[in-house]
């Protein structure tokens, strides 16, 4: 597998940490996948790999599969994820992952995924003036560039978006449907989080269900992403709505800890954690759009102006003046329409890459 070698010990796993504090030194754009996070997927049996050079990490990767990824792609397929890279280890670390691949009796490579594209990962191909958020991702410019001269092709581009909160109402959405149809607006309660994922989760695989990328997340998986989520909820930031008591919609936004996250360079450790706890009221400013859907046979009903309409009243009542939203495909410029109804516009061009192997 080339000089790719998998991480073993303690050791190991702080070179893995640590190669993101060397390539992205003094740069407050980046940031890093929460330390926590990956140590959890070591101990779960994920495949972290290393490539050194004269003992010096200068490239990482995980290495992994799975099975519902496979019979979506319609293919074999090997994953990659957490993926760094010095711009001159780029040629032995795509040879490492190929040969991965192909001793693994795979047909091609996908990713970079952390650890599925409905989770998180991706490249950004532009705007890389602008800084990253949690959930996306932000990397040196070189990286499109050594993905594309070493074969690999962009699969399912996107956008990520920023728009401004407008001082004024933007959403318009007949109220008197709202009784007439048998329509609620919930909104996420700290105390009731544990009764609510399991609702969500209903939604959020029926809307996605027919995208290229996705596949059902099951109800451990989501439990993994959103531990310690009742600790940064702004609760009116999370809304769902039941049409004669059935869910059909939901929206979910989290203030934006980014700079947090960066500075502290993803160690989320129990003094930094109360740290974040004292300062959390200084981070609710921006905030990030995570995600947000309507199940299959409720769409086009206009459903999501109502849930943008409850929103955007609660980003402006909260004193937040930015969201940012994790990406869109191109290809579905519906999704998009509420940022550019707000007076939003893309902010970094967004893809996974794929490449066939012999």
């Amino acid at each position: 597998m080339s000089g790719l070698r998998r991480v073993e010990s303690r050791r190991d796993l702080r070179d893995f940490l640590g190669l993101t504090d060397r390539l992205y030194a003094g740069e407050e754009r980046f940031v890093p996948p929460l330390h926590a996070t990956v140590r959890a997927w070591h101990r779960d049996g994920v495949p972290l790999f290393v490539l050194r050079r004269r003992g010096r990490v200068v490239a990482r990767t995980t290495l992994h599969t799975d099975a519902a990824l496979d019979a979506k792609l319609g293919r074999d397929t090997q994953l990659f994820g957490l993926t760094e890279f010095a711009e001159e280890a780029a040629e032995e670390l795509f040879d490492g992952i190929g040969a991965a691949a192909l001793d693994g009796g795979r047909k091609a490579v996908f990713g970079p995924v952390s650890l599925l594209p409905n989770q998180a990962g991706g490249v950004i191909t532009s705007g890389f003036a602008e800084r990253g958020f949690i959930d996306s991702a932000w990397n040196h410019a070189y990286y499109p560039a050594a993905y594309e001269s070493h074969g690999f092709t962009r699969r399912f581009e996107s956008d990520t978006w920023i728009c401004p909160v407008p001082d004024g109402p933007v959403f318009a959405f007949d109220d008197a449907r709202i009784e007439a149809e048998g329509l609620t607006v919930h909104r996420g309660d700290r105390r009731r989080i544990g009764e609510q994922l399991p609702i969500l989760r209903e939604m959020l695989n029926a809307s996605f269900a027919g995208l290229g990328y996705y596949t059902e997340i099951s109800a451990g998986q989501l439990a993994a992403q959103t531990d310690g989520l009742a600790y940064l909820l702004d609760e009116a930031l999370l809304l769902y709505l039941t049409k004669a008591g059935r869910p059909i919609a939901f929206v979910l936004c989290l203030p934006d800890i980014s700079r947090f996250v960066a500075r502290i360079r993803g160690d989320l450790h129990l003094l930094h954690q109360l740290r974040l706890l004292v300062t959390r009221s200084r981070y609710r400013r921006e905030a990030v759009l995570i995600i947000k859907g309507t199940v299959p046979d409720e769409q086009g009903h206009g459903y999501m102006r109502l849930l943008s309409r409850e929103l955007h009243e609660g980003l402006r009542r909260g004193g937040y003046h930015t969201l940012r939203s994790t990406y869109v495909e191109r290809t579905n410029p519906g999704s998009a329409a509420q940022y550019v109804a707000m007076g939003g516009r893309p902010l970094h061009g967004y893809t996974f890459y794929a490449k066939d192997v012999a």
